[in-house]
């Protein structure tokens, strides 16, 4: 669904990105793990069309988006949900989710997706008046998910969802991206939680100073000796 082939890119005159390359298969969880300050984020930017790529190809069901402005990646269905949830905090639960409903390819599904984003957040649709912010951490991971479900996303990308959240929030969050997946949207998760994503990806890539440097089944990655010592500690 998605390929990104030697891209490079970064900030000012500062390469944050060296040649990477990866896929991420239809219906699938793919996960990119690596440490704070390796280029995550600055990747998935790019991929949004938020940043400029200075080099390499992206290219999204089958066509080439490199040099797409974000919103037409959106429009195509490429939906990031972002780190940090990036709630309007003044603006009312209902409110937020609405706006992820902003694409013209939503607009037809609006009123469906709202009444399946209630029933699958009963917490939202009991705080839908209350404003964004006044939400638990939890609560605002949950509403940040639901704004970019209503964009009814082809490729749903997740930059950290579980930054922050107490353990069982964490396990929450985790349980509704299988579920996203196993209704038949794409995930590529991004995540400092690198137990928690492989066990759920069932293809990983890890970064390191903004390039891929081990790729493999989730299963492989967990297994590797060296990804164990740096990241789990075992």
């Amino acid at each position: 669904m998605l390929k990104i082939r030697e891209l490079s890119t970064g900030y000012g005159e500062s390469q944050v990105i060296f040649g990477s390359s990866l896929e991420v298969e239809r219906q699938k969880v793919t996960a990119l793990v690596g440490s704070n300050a390796a280029g995550k984020t600055t990747l998935l930017n790019t991929i949004s069309g938020i940043n400029k790529p200075w080099g390499g190809e992206m290219e999204f069901l089958g066509e080439n988006i490199t040099h797409f402005s974000p919103r037409q990646r959106v429009e195509m269905g490429l939906i990031q949900c972002p780190e940090g949830r990036r709630l309007f905090p003044t603006l009312s639960v209902y409110e937020n989710i609405l706006l992820g409903a902003y694409p013209r390819r939503a607009q037809a599904k609006k009123e469906k997706n709202l009444k399946q984003m209630l029933e699958a957040f009963p917490i939202l649709g009991q705080r839908r008046s209350q404003p964004a912010g006044l939400l638990s951490g939890g609560e605002q991971q949950m509403c940040a998910i639901a704004r970019a479900l209503m964009s009814d996303p082809v490729l749903l990308i997740m930059d950290e969802p579980s930054l922050g959240l107490a353990p069982i929030i964490v396990s929450q969050v985790f349980e509704i991206i299988k579920t996203v997946q196993m209704e038949g949207v794409t995930v590529f998760l991004v995540e400092q939680n690198v137990q928690k994503a492989l066990e759920l990806a069932s293809f990983g890539y890890v970064m390191e100073n903004g390039k891929i440097t081990l790729s493999g089944s989730g299963r492989e990655l967990l297994g590797n000796d060296d990804l164990r010592r740096t990241y789990l500690g075992i």
